[in-house]
């Protein structure tokens, strides 16, 4: 499995990224020939991304206030409705041949998931899932329920793309733009507002890399 850092990059172009990698991937496997796996961690400019199965009534500005906060609007191939990135925020995309880690697509998500919490963790931040919700989740069945990672991912021919975005140094502002997720009554959070300090974004991007790589029982 090869790590890859893209840093700061536009998500029109990182989408592309994607896709080349993730096309290339699901044609080698075709074709029995030699390929890698990728984790890919980026952040990217503000922007406001809408799954195929999203609902724009979800995005609460028009055109013309997405440019006055200096957004972008794209709708995307992902499953999950719509989601915000931002600069502070930790992009994973694991693109992956499922197969080689003999996992479906419901446990793919699962594992996403419990790398996220096992980060939260290791920061004394305790996480957990919401029933019915992807992604990861704090104070879980209490009134100030809050999502901390949101998860969205593609897959065809047990190869997958997009991934997990986590909340590290986030500006949450952005999150009142929208209804994240879809959810009009659940709030979001992130690592520097649970801890009351900012973090090293290199040091969580080598925390979920180990995590993930743990989970899918691959050596660093």
């Amino acid at each position: 499995m090869k790590t890859e850092h893209w840093g700061l990059v536009p998500y029109q172009e990182a989408w592309m990224r994607q896709k080349r990698l993730f096309e290339a991937l699901v044609d080698a496997r075709q074709s029995s020939f030699p390929y890698e796996n990728r984790l890919i961690f980026c952040e990217h400019p503000h922007v406001y991304t809408l799954g195929k199965h999203g609902k724009d009534s979800n995005l609460l500005l028009d055109e013309a206030r997405l440019r006055q906060i200096g957004a972008e609007l794209f709708r995307i191939d992902r499953g999950g409705d719509i989601t915000y990135h931002g600069p502070g925020q930790l992009v994973c995309y694991p693109i992956l041949n499922l197969e080689d880690y003999h996992l479906g697509l419901k446990d793919y998500i699962c594992l996403l998931e419990e790398a996220v919490i096992r980060v939260c963790a290791s920061y004394g931040v305790e996480a957990g899932r919401v029933k019915g919700a992807t992604g990861v989740w704090l104070d879980v069945g209490m009134p100030q329920e809050r999502k901390i990672c949101a998860i969205g991912v593609r897959s065809s021919r047990f190869v997958t793309m997009h991934g997990l975005a986590l909340n590290v140094n986030t500006d949450l502002r952005y999150f009142s733009y929208i209804h994240p997720c879809g959810f009009t009554d659940k709030g979001v959070t992130s690592l520097s507002r649970e801890l009351g300090r900012p973090l090293a974004m290199e040091e969580v991007a080598a925390r979920l890399e180990s995590a993930v790589r743990m989970l899918l029982h691959v050596s660093p």
